[in-house]
């Protein structure tokens, strides 16, 4: 059994690291209200303008962004956080790029990487071709900011650099769960036209030109949505595993606490056995 003084100092260590869990976990939770709202209000939005954006591009003549090549070139686009401490967050990131990666469609195709987030880019730097990192990103999460990423993803697929583009991410469902997604992000998939709802709409000037300004817009707000929906979901994730961690970091507190009292007990014990011993040594 260890000494007293090692068990004292283990205690005093996980009671600091519990503190610290504690912090964490408050500071992620004030940070989660305000990224759960953002990402809440903005959905609707969002997933109705996508929604609008692959019926019209169905039925448009403009194919410059739903055109499907011959897959030669693709680029995954992984989204992650730049700090680690949020559970899985991180490493589910890097197992559906891989797994795209090893997608039958491009088995044959060359796959490259842009990571927005230190922890991904680390991860896939090692093995990987990643043509552009933007952690930095997080410093200042606009959508100005974003749109410029979407802009060059977009010329990267009309010049031909590549030919489908993917979108990794995790998607935030609440504080407890993240849900990692893939989607496609360029060619845009697109809607049967026989069941196309851009029939119920009158268009003005007309489809081409309302297209031609929605379909930009629409997917850089969908790459926004994506970062958004990473950014709620670290913090939840983080709050997460930090409740976890004070609550494992209590219970070894607790323990260590039983063992230094045994211990204690026990270092008494025998003081008492050595003192009743030599009161008995010196009366024979």
């Amino acid at each position: 059994m260890a000494n007293l003084k090692e068990i004292r100092i283990r205690i005093s260590s996980v009671s600091s690291t519990m503190q610290i869990t504690s912090a964490m976990k408050m500071v992620s939770a004030a940070k989660l209200k305000k990224a759960q709202d953002a990402i809440t209000a903005m959905r609707p939005y969002s997933d109705k303008l996508s929604e609008l954006m692959r019926g019209f591009s169905g039925s448009s003549e403009d194919k410059t962004f739903s055109q499907k090549r011959e897959i030669k070139n693709v680029l995954v686009v992984a989204i992650s956080s730049n700090r680690g401490l949020c559970g899985a967050f991180n490493a589910n990131v890097f197992k559906k790029a891989n797994i795209i990666k090893s997608k039958e469609d491009f088995k044959n195709a060359n796959v490259d990487f842009l990571t927005i987030g230190k922890k991904i880019n680390d991860s896939l730097l090692k093995t990987e071709k990643i043509i552009q990192n933007d952690s930095d990103l997080y410093d200042s999460l606009n959508y100005e900011n974003i749109s410029l990423i979407g802009e060059k993803l977009m010329n990267l697929f009309i010049d031909q650099n590549y030919d489908h583009i993917e979108i990794v991410y995790n998607s935030f469902k609440n504080a407890a769960t993240q849900i990692i997604k893939s989607e496609q992000f360029l060619p845009i998939p697109v809607i049967d036209t026989d069941n196309n709802e851009s029939a119920d709409y009158i268009f003005e000037p007309s489809q081409n030109a309302i297209v031609s300004t929605l379909i930009p817009k629409s997917l850089k707000m969908q790459l926004f949505k994506a970062v958004r929906d990473s950014f709620a979901s670290e913090h939840g994730a983080r709050m997460t595993a930090m409740h976890k961690a004070t609550d494992n970091a209590s219970e070894l507190r607790d323990e260590l606490k039983l063992t230094y009292n045994k211990a204690r007990q026990a270092s008494i014990t025998n003081e008492i056995l050595e003192i009743v011993g030599g009161a008995e040594a010196l009366n024979n």
